[in-house]
């Protein structure tokens, strides 16, 4: 298996990890050669930080011959027009989320691909770790039996008490809960449960505007208008039948997820899927009915690797699909149905009616359970 050469664009906070995991966790199968972002200083600062030889413009980057796969970290609002000039430069791509913000400039993005024989991928690839891998084999092996319902809650502090000193992104369309939070939890629950073919939801605001009350972020004290939906309930109806409720906030005091798999044999509580691995306070439970109304419950032990934040292995995942011919799991198209169910609550709400979703998707292939040196083939 050789190593694929990919670049990166857009050097912020989230490049780090990304960074850390392309040039160490997985540098067999990936091999960063080049960093680009708006602000030079940045990219020239990731580079040394990594040994990744070049720090370049935008430009220089596409026009590197050698770079087969491009990593675009860039902020959602400029996601689309970033994959159209990497897939202009002959190169394939995988992107932050969310996807698009908008169906017809996922569509663009995924016909400009296809009909230049490119790949599109997308995070997020949290799904692919060790708590999402051994809750997919679980219900592949009928520990609960008929799963018909499930539960999810991302309930997040608001970005007035946090110190991110880009903030008003987070009141924007992108940076909502829905949005920037919700595709860890609808793409758990479609590689859990399958596609989603119908949805209704509420989307809400509770303030028209947010003052800025954390004394240690940089932009205590200012004022922000909110612009997207903050306060989300949506009901997921999906093709095999189960029937899901999701909350989505950003109106709370702090962080606090819940995914529960109802099943006809016992329930599965999953643990957060924005993380790779379960916490001692999240495990992998499964509550079996015995004999009502006693309850038997089991921790599961993981069945699976890449239990550390592996961010980045959606990329990695690619780089063997391009060798060996595969579909790579966190693809575009996955994301693209993520991307009408989110924008499907929106329209739910506005029309206070149900919406189908036109799109659909296989669930993506689980990981073999026993990997070794953190191969994904």
């Amino acid at each position: 298996m050789r190593r694929i050469k990919i670049g990166v664009i857009g050097c912020g906070m989230i490049s780090e990890v990304y960074l850390q995991n392309c040039t160490q966790v997985f540098h067999h199968v990936l091999e960063v050669v080049a960093v680009a972002d708006l602000v030079p200083e940045l990219a020239a600062k990731r580079a040394k930080e990594f040994n990744v030889p070049t720090s370049c413009s935008v430009e220089e980057l596409l026009a590197n011959p050698e770079i087969e796969i491009v990593l675009n970290l860039t902020a959602p609002v400029a996601h689309t027009i970033v994959n159209e000039q990497i897939l202009n430069a002959g190169k394939h791509v995988y992107t932050e989320k969310p996807f698009a913000l908008t169906r017809e400039d996922a569509d663009k993005i995924l016909n400009l691909a296809e009909t230049k024989g490119l790949l599109v991928g997308c995070a997020p690839d949290t799904f692919l770790g060790a708590s999402m891998q051994t809750c997919i084999k679980l219900i592949e092996d009928g520990e609960i039996g008929t799963p018909f319902a499930a539960n999810a809650s991302i309930i997040l502090g608001t970005p007035a008490n946090g110190n991110h000193p880009n903030v008003q992104n987070f009141l924007k369309l992108g940076g909502d809960p829905i949005m920037d939070m919700g595709p860890y939890y609808l793409t758990a629950l479609v590689a859990m449960l399958g596609p989603i073919k119908r949805v209704t939801g509420s989307a809400q605001k509770l303030y028209e505007e947010v003052t800025i009350t954390n004394e240690d972020s940089p932009r205590f004290g200012e004022t922000f208008p909110v612009e997207a939906p903050t306060n989300v309930a949506a009901t997921l109806d999906f093709d095999n039948g189960v029937v899901a409720n999701l909350q989505a906030t950003k109106e709370s005091f702090g962080y606090k997820p819940k995914v529960e798999i109802f099943g006809t044999k016992g329930n599965l509580v999953v643990p957060d899927p924005n993380f790779f691995g379960p916490f001692p306070e999240f495990p992998v439970v499964v509550d079996v009915e015995i004999q009502y109304p006693n309850f038997e419950t089991k921790t599961i032990p993981l069945t699976h690797g890449f239990c550390e934040n592996s961010r980045g292995i959606g990329v990695a995942d690619m780089a063997y699909a391009l060798q060996s011919g595969r579909k790579h799991r966190a693809s575009g198209q996955l994301a693209k149905h993520i991307l009408d169910v989110s924008l499907g609550i929106f329209e739910a709400s506005e029309k206070e009616k149900h919406i189908h979703i036109a799109s659909t998707v296989d669930r993506p292939a689980a990981l073999p359970v026993g990997l070794k040196d953190n191969q994904l083939d």
